[in-house]
């Protein structure tokens, strides 16, 4: 099943899970621990949730692959890329820094510009889109290829070369962190539950890694359209996710697997994964034309940045916005609901699920109406 653009259903079905379950991992309840799958792991390992915003790369990469014939030039192509970059970096930026104000008992007070967050996730997008799009236009894929092997090698001896010693893979004594205090300073950085500690899990070194998704996502876009539907493409996929799985492994005994420094190890495993997954989607949606469920997951997937940038800004006003002193929307409604009946994890996780499926609602709206907001 491939639609009227060319487009691999499967590859729009795999970009709408992504979404959904970024917003799921994003807006997990107050009031009980996060269901364990859906939280990011510590430090070192790896979890479900973990393989969520990678996947998003990996599908931003799909996309590159039907767009790279589409420019009239190389000037158009660059000032196209160079202004979305631009917008997509921007409106990350202002997400953090976003609403602008804080609320400091009873009163308000500007969120001074000097303490605002520089990096993060829509500004990672942004960047690996950036150099994604640059090395999916101008590179063949065995350029590709080589590329990403320098940039996963050259991730781990800039590690083992600059970071404290003893410290390559801890949080403050990696050279990732060591680099953004240098270049961004302390109060740019992401500051959990606005502690003392600042390391930013969307750094600029571990950046490095993050943009090998991207291009794996378009290598396997570029290698479906030229094989098409058929049992020796997800036969391939598999084969090679296998592959990037166990090398993942094997190398993490030396290199952990660790989300939030985006370690080599790392972007492998779920490089690998990913391939496994969009092989199953390949043989469920387009070679067995699965088509129940696969409507909820398109809704999603024909705005994604969009319903992604809606679900992080809406959770601000619910949170901001007080039913009692010191009480906002989002935790009142944990406690008087969700906690109440279905107290601990579960109610978390529930709640999670009814707000992904408000913003389901809007991006329905939006498809039902034709709106396709691209950013």
């Amino acid at each position: 099943m491939i639609n009227a653009v060319g487009r691999f259903a499967a590859l729009d079905v795999f970009r709408g899970m992504t979404v959904c379950f970024m917003i799921i991992v994003n807006s997990s309840g107050s009031g009980a621990a996060a269901w364990s799958p859906f939280n990011h792991a510590d430090w070192i390992g790896f979890t479900p949730a973990d393989l969520v915003f990678p996947s998003f790369l990996f599908a931003v990469g799909n996309a590159l692959s039907f767009s790279k014939a589409k420019y009239e030039s190389n000037t158009v192509f660059l000032a196209k890329v160079f202004k979305r970059t631009v917008i997509i970096f921007l409106l990350g930026y202002l997400m953090y820094w976003f609403p602008f104000f804080h609320r400091v008992d009873n009163e308000w007070a500007f969120n001074s510009i000097a303490n605002t967050r520089i990096m993060g996730v829509l500004q990672r997008i942004a960047l690996c889109y950036f150099f994604g799009s640059l090395i999916a236009h101008y590179c063949t894929q065995k350029a590709a290829i080589i590329i990403s092997a320098l940039l996963l090698t050259s991730y781990w001896v800039f590690l083992l070369r600059f970071s404290k010693a003893g410290e390559e893979y801890t949080m403050l004594g990696n050279a990732g962190t060591r680099l953004d205090i240098l270049i961004m300073g302390d109060a740019h950085l992401y500051h959990k539950q606005g502690g003392p500690i600042a390391f930013d899990p969307e750094g600029l070194l571990s950046t490095l890694t993050s943009i090998v998704n991207v291009i794996s996502g378009f290598l396997a876009g570029v290698y479906l359209q030229k094989k098409g539907k058929t049992y020796e493409s997800v036969a391939m996929l598999f084969a090679y996710g296998a592959i990037l799985i166990c090398t993942a492994l094997f190398w993490g005994q030396f290199f952990p697997i660790s989300k939030k420094m985006w370690t080599s190890s790392f972007a492998l495993l779920t490089i690998g994964i990913d391939l496994a997954i969009l092989g199953f989607l390949i043989l469920a949606v387009e070679i067995k034309n699965a088509k129940r469920g696969t409507s909820f997951f398109l809704i999603f997937g024909r705005n994604p940045l969009a319903i992604y940038l809606l679900s992080e800004l809406l959770l601000v006003p619910l949170q901001l916005i007080w039913i009692r002193p010191h009480l906002g929307i989002y935790d009142w409604v944990n406690q008087v609901f969700y906690q109440q009946v279905f107290p601990g994890s579960l109610g978390a996780l529930l709640f999670a699920i009814s707000y992904m499926l408000l913003c389901w609602v809007v991006a329905y709206v939006l498809d039902r109406k034709r709106i396709y907001i691209k950013i």
